[in-house]
């Protein structure tokens, strides 16, 4: 027999709401209004040209937006304001590409275009403030809470009681919780918002807690083997026209870049991917490909100067070969320019480079210091088996070393391997004496993968500059 879903309607599907949609035509009639404003004070009419420029503006807005998720995400009104900056300027990037690839850029103002940037976020962000503090006020009165109630146990009840008592424009007060068998009343108190949860009791007297308490709202927060619990309660809460929702607790593995999909009308948690599929593996690879040939290029002067030092200096050489795990466990030889003298390995074991190794050269002191060894690996990512921005790479023997100690070590290879990463900017590279420098290291290459973006690969580009010379790099 084939199994079919009971239902077609898709299972994932989007929450709106009337101050969401006020909020995405407050913006749009601001823009508007803005935009018309700089014209006519600049201008003194609204000329065919600008009328495209407004028009694209306002579709781009509406896309990038939605990208950005700026009206379907509760955040605080900092984190708010700073993805409002980043789908704004990314709106107005799609504008100047617009621009230059219709070779209609000389047609508008850019002092006009600077001050609609400007004046035009500054508005948003004022109209962001205003209709928050409405919703706090408005939704904050008590007559306009409804009760919920939480079945389960653990810190991942602290954590949803926190995020629904301290957001308030969700319309929910949490009256407490439910525990599910021989479940512990441990934790009862969020660390973070220091508000009580009470203990209502066992699933035996959930009838009367909901009675007593006039709940209208159910959150189920169990592990991913609960189904029969859920099943077996949610059965009884049908007859009680309740809202029956379940947040399961995944939240206790490592996850990598996890997510929520469907496959044909079935709910899909993804608990470990790689970000870089689609779109985003093709802006990736153009971003590599793009840079990695430009610095390349600029910098082979260099590359020539630092080829003959390594030559005269001691013999061997110019370059160093070694195998090493890319992306999904990939094997290459990563290219570095020779900084010790020719040694061999003792019992074939190999030995991390330490401060005054005797092995070092005198040129290779230099370009380990400046970190000049690393430029060879601009190769690697012509080549596609490393980007600019990514996990550093390790020996394989290393890999298996500290795979044994670390459980989810090999998921940093859930993504290319980088020349920088996030984990070498924090100044967790170099050479790890003890395990915990390394924990810290694969904690940061995670939490790139979990966050990746051009975006972040362009900050961590940047920090590079000042983080790769220092006490670290020897």
């Amino acid at each position: 027999m084939i199994f079919e879903p009971r239902s077609s309607r898709s299972l994932l599907q989007r929450r709106s709401s009337i101050s969401n949609a006020v909020q995405a035509a407050l913006d749009g009639i601001a823009v508007t209004g803005v935009a018309w404003s700089l014209i006519y004070y600049h201008i003194g009419y609204m000329t065919p040209d600008y009328v495209i420029m407004v028009l694209l503006l306002l579709g781009a807005l509406a896309i990038i937006y939605d990208h950005y998720a700026i009206y379907r995400s509760n955040v605080s009104f900092s984190i708010k304001a700073f993805k409002l900056f980043k789908a704004w300027s990314a709106t107005f990037c799609f504008l100047v590409v617009m621009a230059f690839l219709t070779k209609q850029s000389t047609e508008y103002s850019r002092l006009l275009v600077a001050e609609l940037f400007v004046v035009g976020y500054c508005v948003q962000v004022l109209l962001h403030l205003a209709v928050r503090e409405v919703q706090k006020k408005f939704l904050a009165l008590p007559s306009r809470l409804e009760n919920a109630l939480i079945i389960g146990g653990g810190e991942l009840v602290n954590f949803l009681h926190q995020k629904i008592s301290n957001n308030p424009w969700s319309g929910e007060r949490v009256v407490g919780c439910i525990l599910i068998g021989g479940e512990e009343a441990r934790g009862s108190e969020s660390a973070e918002s220091k508000q009580r949860l009470s203990i209502l009791g066992n699933l035996s007297e959930l009838d009367e807690v909901i009675e007593q308490h006039a709940i209208r709202t159910v959150y189920f927060v169990t592990p991913l083997d609960g189904s029969e619990v859920i099943k077996d309660v949610y059965l009884r809460l049908l007859d009680k026209y309740i809202s029956v929702n379940w947040v399961p607790d995944i939240f206790s593995l490592r996850l990598i870049n996890h997510s929520v999909r469907e496959i044909a009308g079935m709910p899909v948690l993804t608990l470990s991917e790689t970000p870089l599929m689609g779109t985003k593996l093709f802006l990736k690879n153009l971003e590599d490909k793009f840079l990695s040939a430009l610095i390349l290029l600029l910098a082979a002067p260099l590359l020539m100067v630092i080829a003959i030092a390594i030559k005269i200096d001691s013999p061997g050489p110019v370059f160093f070969r070694q195998e090493r795990k890319g992306w999904s466990g990939e094997v290459f030889r990563i290219w570095k320019f020779r900084s010790m003298v020719v040694h061999q390995s003792e019992d074939g074991m190999v030995k991390q480079a330490e401060k005054n190794d005797a092995r070092v050269t005198r040129v290779g002191a230099f370009i380990r210091r400046t970190s000049l060894d690393e430029l060879p690996q601009l190769f690697n990512v012509l080549m596609g088996e490393m980007s600019l921005v990514g996990p550093r790479p390790h020996a394989i023997q290393h890999d298996a070393q500290y795979s044994q100690s670390i459980a989810d070590y090999f998921a940093r290879h859930n993504i290319k391997p980088g020349i920088t990463g996030l984990a070498q900017v924090r100044g967790f590279r170099g050479e790890t004496k003890d395990i915990e420098q390394m924990i810290h290291r694969v904690d940061s290459d995670i939490e790139y993968i979990n966050n990746w973006s051009l975006w972040l690969d362009f900050v961590i580009l940047l920090r590079t500059v000042f983080a790769f010379t220092g006490k670290q790099a020897y």
